[in-house]
């Protein structure tokens, strides 16, 4: 049994890293998470000596085998509650991650696994994201940006490298959700932003800074 506190520190290294297996280091953390690198310090050496994390000097910090785990157990919790909130409760895509969190530090493996059920066994939550399986095992999607598509070329959205409110609510604004087909009918050198249509219908102008946050199915 992990606190609050600790299951937060669990999936931020997870998620500084690439699925678990790359060092990060205090300071990375601790911007995330909006404490003192000290305070990160000390939770690392609680962590540590429950053998979820180990530190290599001068490189960072590795989640252990049992880390990358509870890892991928909380994340499980959490996107399996985003679909639930989407799908059940009619929540839109910019308005679960908060609620999520929350639930997320639910410690009933039984709940999780009914709820699974409930759903259907969803293999993705509502922002494209591979929803972990009940034995940690993830299958991560082949895609690409949309910033990498050249004139002429299409792909369907299959997921959100942001996933900030802000953002979600702009595509929102202009169209743009999973499931769309977009095709780029033109690129503009000077900065970068793109003229997309959606469904072979809407044109919109996107910028270098929200086709870098969309990826598209390879």
């Amino acid at each position: 049994m992990h606190s609050y506190t600790e299951e937060n520190y669990i999936k931020t290294i997870y998620k500084l890293s690439t699925d678990g297996k790359d060092a990060v280091n205090t300071n990375a953390i601790a911007e995330v998470l909006q404490t003192k690198p000290a305070s990160v310090s000390d939770m690392l050496k609680k962590l540590s000596s429950k053998n979820i994390i180990h530190y290599v000097k001068y490189r960072g910090v590795f989640l252990t085998p049992e880390g990358n785990k509870k890892a991928l157990q909380i994340i499980r919790k959490h996107r399996l509650w985003e679909v639930f909130l989407v799908k059940k409760l009619n929540f839109s895509w910019d308005e679960v991650h908060e609620v999520a969190e929350q639930m997320e530090h639910i410690q009933s493996p039984l709940l999780i696994q009914r709820l699974d059920e409930y759903l259907g066994f969803p293999k993705q939550d509502p922002h494209g994201d591979p929803i972990p399986n009940e034995k940690g095992e993830i299958n991560q999607n082949q895609q690409r940006l949309a910033a990498d598509l050249e004139i002429n070329e299409s792909g369907v959205v299959v997921g959100v490298k942001d996933t900030q409110p802000a953002f979600l609510q702009h595509l929102n604004k202009i169209g743009i959700y999973l499931g769309a087909r977009l095709q780029v009918l033109d690129k503009v050198e000077y900065d970068k932003s793109m003229e997309v249509s959606i469904e072979d219908n809407k044109s919109v102008l996107i910028s270098a800074e929200v086709s870098k946050n969309i990826f598209i199915s390879a």
